[in-house]
């Protein structure tokens, strides 16, 4: 949607530096926008790029307004500031009501007037689809779900069953919500399967990546609370609890019963054993693997960087004797030697 730069700036609380009238018709990068592109500068490493710019405008701070050859709208956070301006701009495609003729909806499910199935989308027995909702081509919405208004299934989502879904998530495509959890239990003949009876309930405003899956619940519910950012290739298992606006980069894994607090961050490839709890506002580090509770709230890692293969191979082969050197050092320590 065309919008002044004027306009921009009253809505978005900006101070302008340049002309309100000239129109805004895009967004774009810092190095592809053009004289009806809005653009962005909120990383220090990206300032190279704004001498540079075709832009009709650049969200940035004020430090780096005198450097902006094209106008400038100042943000406290011009990353924040630019998403809000780029939803406006670029608003996410409407859907117009309705069913495609190979959707399939069981006689007893809800479907509000204002929603729309797409092509062979299935909505299972006593489901409610609420108003605004898109259920996508592909996607399967088993028996005993409810989605919220506003809430999107973007293409070949599953929800098994017993899906509660609020208002205004997407799902991206390949997520599979209330599949059963890993529960097993071993006889002296073999692995016995714990049946997994729970649900997943998940809040407001939540996002989920294509191909990540939550698991089901043993008995009680699998939770994941308001305004959640779960990246692409996630695995949240059975019985978890995800605090309000904890964010999760790709290839996240939770073990069971895990339970985190608000505003947490993971970030990828990292994960936890089950049974723990994690207080609000920790940050996890890539590849960080958290096994005991975390009670203070900050930034926690473990990774080892990459580093030559030659300078690893010795560092191993060190740790390799470390054994050795521990029992050494005992000897010692004791007069022995």
């Amino acid at each position: 949607m065309p919008l002044s730069l004027g306009d921009l700036a009253t809505r978005f609380g900006c101070e302008l530096i340049g002309d309100p009238d000239v129109v805004i018709h895009d967004v774009a990068p810092l190095d592809a926008a053009d004289e009806h592109s809005l653009t962005f500068l909120a990383n220090s490493a990206f300032r190279p790029k704004l001498a540079k710019t075709k832009a009709a405008a650049v969200v940035l701070r004020a430090d780096d307004a005198a450097e902006c050859p094209a106008a400038a709208l100042i943000a406290e956070d011009p990353y924040v500031c630019y998403a809000r301006m780029a939803a406006v701009i670029r608003p996410a495609p409407r859907h117009e009501p309705g069913r495609d003729p190979t959707a399939v909806v069981a006689g007893d499910a809800d479907v509000a007037a204002s929603a729309y199935l797409a092509a062979h989308a299935v909505v299972g027995e006593r489901s409610v689809v609420g108003e605004d909702v898109y259920v996508g081509p592909g996607c399967v919405v088993g028996p005993d779900c409810v989605l919220g208004r506003g809430t999107r299934l973007i293409a070949k989502v599953t929800l098994v069953r017993n899906v509660q879904i609020g208002e205004r998530c997407t799902l991206h495509p390949g997520a599979v919500i209330g599949a059963d959890g890993f529960g097993n239990a071993m006889t002296p003949e073999g692995w016995v399967k714990v049946p997994q009876l729970g649900g997943v309930r998940i809040g407001d405003d939540v996002e989920i990546g294509a191909n990540s899956t939550v698991d089901c619940g043993t008995l009680d519910d699998t939770v994941i609370e308001d305004g959640v950012r779960i990246d692409n290739l996630c695995m949240i298992a059975h019985n978890v609890v995800i605090g309000a606006h904890t964010a999760m980069a790709s290839m996240t894994g939770i073990s069971g019963s895990t339970i985190i607090g608000k505003r947490c961050i993971f970030s990828g490839q990292s994960g936890t054993v089950g049974h723990i709890t994690i207080c609000d506002d920790v940050i996890v580090g890539a590849q960080g693997a958290v096994t005991k509770d975390v009670t203070e709230p900050g930034m926690y890692a473990s990774v080892i960087p990459v580093e030559p293969a030659k300078i690893w191979s010795k560092r191993l082969a060190r740790l390799r004797r470390l054994g050795n050197l521990h029992k050494r050092i005992a000897r010692l320590e004791k007069g022995d030697d």
